[in-house]
Order: C-alpha cells, then structure tokens, then sequence
C-alpha cells in the first residue's frame, strides 16, 4: 500500500527554530535559514525511514484564522514571534515550492488541517499515511491506516511513530476518544481552558469508565462521582462543562475537506538539482542527506560516520520518564 508522508510545516519549524540543530545559521545576505534547514532536515530523516511515495507539507494561513473569528481568545495569550522566526516561516512555503515540494497554505485554516485533509485524501485512495507534527492534536487523526510521527524535545531521536494501537498505551485512550481527552482537559498553548477539576487524569479515568463525554452527561451521577471524584464530578455536571466541551471539540476538529494536491502531483522522487539549487540559493547545503528524496542510493556505513546529518534514527535511553512516556521502547521501524 503507497504511503503518503504528510508535515506540520509550522510546528516543525517552530521546534528547529528553537533547538538551533544547525546553529543560527544565515543566508549571504544575513537572512536566517536555520530553521529552515532544520524542516528539510526533520524531511529527509524521515524520507529515508519510511521510504514515503509521496510528501505534502502544510502551513497555517499567515493572515485569517477562522478559529480566532470563532473564538476571539484563541491562542490570545501567545507572545508576538520573533521576527527572526516569523522570517523563516514566511519564507517556507516559497523555498519548499521551489524545490518541487508539494506545500499548501489553506486560506484561514492551519497545518492542522492540511494533515487531516492529507490523511483524508490518502485513505480515500487506499494509501496508508504518516502525519509529521509536534502537536498533540493529530492524535485523534490516528487510524487502522494513518499514524503519527510525532517529535518532541529532544528533535530526531526524541520522534515516536504512534499507531492505533499504541496510543491507549501512551494516553489510556483510543484515538476516537482522544477529542473528548483533549476537550476535557483543555489545552493552554491554544488559550482553551478544559473543565474545572479536569486534567490528563481525570480525563482518562472518566473516558475509560463511559467511553465518552455524553454517556458520562447521560450515567448517573453517582457512578461520575465514583469515576472521578466529587468535586471533579460537580463541575462536570455544571452546564458550563457542556458549552466548553463544545467549544473545545469544535476548535480543536481538524478539516479533511480541504484541497490538497492530488497525490500523483506528490510523488517521490523530486529532482536533484532543482532542489539542491532552490536550497543553495538561501546559503543551505544539505547534499547528501537528501538522498532517500531526490531517489539516490542510501549512504554506505563510511558516509555515515563521516556526515553527522546521515547517522540512524535511533531513541534515547530513559524515554519512560519523560512528560511523554512510551509503552517501553517503541521501535520506529
């Protein structure tokens, strides 16, 4: 079944950004460009471990936000960029397209969207899909045929690869339950506050005893009360619980009806030296690490050792006490 590799272009940015892999790195002319060599790094390593057949990478739209025009408050609360950061993401769409990379920008919508929509378009033409993001929020994308890369701090070797079945493991909740989680509990780096007395535990504890918010709001109340406690359970019960559930689930639902491009027109391999070119305009050399992209051979144990950039995707120790545990030590591939 072909794969389709789908990358939340601003959050992986965001991340390459503030890590600083390659140092702050700066174009002739003084333009930074670590961050976008960061992304087309983040790419390339994950080219060449799952060997996707086609790429689309998507950008939150700079100018509108239909949730903001939803929901004035949301993501309120977040300082101004860097202008140094909002540089680099306003250049990104431009230099990915250049290098024959199937990028899209939804009018008014976000990256979010763009993986929903890309997952969508897979399904319906019996591909499988990877969603690339750091944000939680494609959880709830995961099915029998789309998974989550997911990178965290830490960059490449702090990526998990969550599929159907792992993510109960890492959350205590199924993908389809995973809105109701994220709606209980809210989510402060969009400035939506969840139900009173409702964090991560007590989101689970109620999901794992209903299956959903409406079989709780529809249970006796006693039986909440012995899931999640008395207090906890008051404020569910409130009828303020139900219009912020509301407002969470709609603001947090990603799109999957908007265009994307058809995945014949993002296929793999792109074209070397339009790439290459499109990347050293902007002072960026990436050679041979973009091998798995452009169709080149893999590198050989010596190119390896001898380029930091090519060496294997591979976890570090202790992932388990991390804020983000994993069911032991999934394996990537």
């Amino acid at each position: 079944m072909p794969l389709l590799l789908v990358l939340d272009g601003n959050s992986l940015l965001h991340r390459a950004y503030h890590a600083a892999a390659f140092g702050e790195l700066r174009a002739p002319d003084g333009t930074p460009v670590w961050a976008l060599q960061g992304l087309v790094g983040y790419l390339a390593r994950a080219a060449a471990h799952l060997n996707p057949d086609a790429v689309i990478i998507g950008f939150d739209c700079p100018v509108s936000s239909a949730r903001r025009g939803d929901y004035p408050l949301y993501k309120a609360q977040r300082p101004d960029k860097a202008g140094s950061l909002v540089a680099q993401l306003l250049a990104a769409p431009e230099l990915l397209t250049d290098c024959g990379i199937c990028t899209v920008v939804p009018p008014a919508y976000e990256a979010d969207d763009v993986l929903a929509s890309g997952a969508a378009a897979a399904r319906a033409a019996g591909w499988r899909s990877v969603l690339m993001t750091s944000d939680r929020d494609a959880f709830s994308l995961i099915d029998e045929t789309t998974s989550v890369l997911r990178v965290r701090n830490g960059g490449y070797d702090e990526a998990v690869l969550i599929g159907a079945d792992d993510l109960p493991a890492l959350y205590g909740v199924t993908p389809g339950q995973y809105r109701d989680f994220a709606a209980l509990r809210g989510d402060p780096s969009d400035n939506l506050p969840g139900v009173r007395r409702f964090g991560a535990q007590t989101a689970r504890r109620l999901l794992a005893a209903f299956g959903s918010v409406e079989a709780a709001w529809a249970a006796d109340p006693a039986l909440v009360t012995a899931a999640v406690g008395a207090q906890a359970a008051t404020f569910f019960t409130d009828p303020s619980a139900r219009e912020v559930v509301a407002r969470n689930r709609r603001l947090m639902s990603q799109r999957s009806d908007l265009p994307v491009p058809a995945l014949a027109s993002a296929r793999l391999p792109l074209a070397y030296p339009v790439m290459r070119q499109a990347l050293r305009a902007r002072g960026i050399n990436l050679g041979p690490s973009l091998w798995a992209l452009v169709g080149g051979a893999a590198p050989s144990p010596a190119q390896i050792a001898e380029t930091p950039e090519l060496r294997p995707w591979v976890f570090r120790g202790g992932l388990t006490a991390r804020r983000d545990p994993t069911p032991g030590q999934l394996s990537l591939f």
